[in-house]
């Protein structure tokens, strides 16, 4: 399968448009462009197409790169923007017009109008009809504004050979003469993205099936101005998990929302790399190993469809795996924001050992710091309403005998402390869960937290029975 061509070196890009958020099908796109640079020891390159000033704005750009930055996808030399390479763009055009690939079109507005018009009534594909094709622009009024359109070959067909896709045929008569410049000399897309990926030495285009079309009209400037044609691998789009279209609906959201919800970028990045790609039946996959086995034919034909529990379940892995130390640095500004002051040293190294008991019980950075602002809290503790319901029962008397048996403990550990509790149930002929949900209520104001007796360690003795008392007063 498509690994590369080792007699030339790999050049990928990533050509985001900045008129919004880094979405999650752009974040895929780019991760397949990265791993297959890295797979053939290439370049993964990086290109900002603002071309289009009314709606490219410094937020988005920002948006994108922080983006790209957060999941580590790190790319070549400086990032390139389009809009700073119009001069060249229409150097090119020139040089069609020069060799007859491209010609000067002087159609009016309102001509352009009746033909779109004439074409809907006779049910026709709405195209250019060709009208200054091969005619002289001297027939031109003197100073009349022009486009300048490229020669779409007319007979026969184009064929493009697609990694993904494999062999796509289109007959040239569907193809139009498109515009390269418009009036006001600026360049259209069509153009800008070919002369740029030609000068960026771009071997492999890696893109979203949404742009398969385009490429047919992009063989036409390659073919003209002589250079060598790209590998194309169109890789289908992103559904929802009924099959739709994907939408905000159903998460297609920035991938710096996702950073927010707690997602590690590891979990979304191999969340992303099998949404449509597949090696075996491995589905944890990290960098490493990504860029070891990446190939172009491991991609599928069919759409991918995003599933949120799968990424929070996978999610849900990569935070066990994670370091703690990390999971402290990436959780503590989480839970300065709720406490409203900053942590202490000796807060720190209670949330780094708090960090192992919270793991199993997370499925995202949001929840882990939650379960971890119990900790911080300071008496005494509001309730939730769950725990206010358990203290609210006839649980004091019990809550008072655990707090007697733990006060009399010798070594203030989570096995020693165990011990005792489950001894006071077994002398009051009650389960456990009995004496231990009261005292969890009363020692974090939930019901839900990492084992209690582990949290008695945690808490250490003093604060301990200090929160223990707050509710036996």
């Amino acid at each position: 399968m498509e690994r590369g061509n080792a007699s030339r070196e790999i050049v990928t890009r990533f050509a985001p448009s900045p008129t919004g958020y880094l979405h999650i099908g752009g974040a895929r796109t780019a991760l397949f462009n990265y791993l297959f640079a890295k797979a053939n020891g290439g370049r993964f390159t990086l290109r900002i197409e603002d071309t289009d000033k009314a709606r490219s704005t410094d937020d988005a750009i920002a948006a994108i790169l922080s983006g790209m930055r957060w999941l580590g996808l790190d790319w070549d030399g400086e990032e390139i923007y389009q809009s700073a390479r119009a001069d060249r763009h229409a150097e090119v055009a020139d040089a069609l017009l020069k060799k007859g690939a491209a010609y000067r079109c002087y159609a009016t507005p309102e001509e352009l109008t009746e033909m779109r018009e004439v074409a809907k009534a006779e049910k026709r594909p709405i195209r250019y009809d060709g009208r200054w094709r091969d005619r002289d622009a001297s027939e031109a009024p003197d100073g009349a504004p022009y486009t300048v359109r490229i020669k779409a070959p007319r007979d026969g067909e184009t064929t493009i050979d697609d990694a993904v896709q494999g062999t796509v045929v289109v007959p040239n008569s569907e193809l139009d003469d498109f515009i390269l410049l418009r009036s006001d000399g600026t360049p259209t897309y069509m153009l800008a993205v070919v002369v740029d990926d030609h000068d960026m030495g771009v071997t492999h285009l890696i893109r979203g099936d949404d742009h398969l079309n385009n490429a047919f009209r992009q063989k036409v400037i390659i073919d003209a101005m002589g250079w060598a044609l790209p590998t194309w691998a169109h890789v289908p789009l992103i559904h929802g998990s009924d099959g739709a279209k994907l939408s905000k609906r159903h998460g297609a959201l920035g991938v710096e929302a996702y950073r927010d919800m707690g997602i590690l970028p590891e979990a979304l990045e191999n969340y992303l790399l099998r949404l449509g790609w597949g090696h075996g039946d491995e589905d944890i996959v990290d960098r490493q190993r990504a860029i070891e086995i990446f190939e172009l034919g491991d991609i599928g034909r069919n759409a991918a469809r995003f599933d949120t529990k799968k990424l929070e379940n996978l999610n849900a892995h990569y935070l066990r795996e994670a370091d703690d130390a990390r999971l402290t640095g990436i959780v503590e500004p989480i839970i300065c924001a709720a406490l409203g002051r900053e942590l202490t040293e000796t807060d720190r190294e209670l949330l780094l050992r708090t960090i192992p008991e919270l793991k199993p019980r997370s499925k995202n950075i949001n929840e882990l710091a939650d379960g971890a602002l119990f900790l911080f809290r300071t008496r005494p503790l509001n309730l939730d309403e769950k725990a206010a319901g358990v203290l609210e029962k006839d649980a004091g008397v019990l809550l008072g005998k655990a707090r007697q048996a733990l006060s009399e403990a010798d070594e203030w550990k989570t096995e020693p402390l165990g011990d005792r509790l489950r001894t006071l149930a077994e002398a009051e002929a009650v389960g456990l869960g009995k004496v231990a949900q009261p005292l969890r209520a009363a020692l974090t104001g939930r019901t839900q937290s990492p084992g209690v007796f582990e949290v008695l360690e945690l808490l250490g003795r003093e604060e301990s029975l200090a929160r223990i008392d707050d509710r036996l007063s």
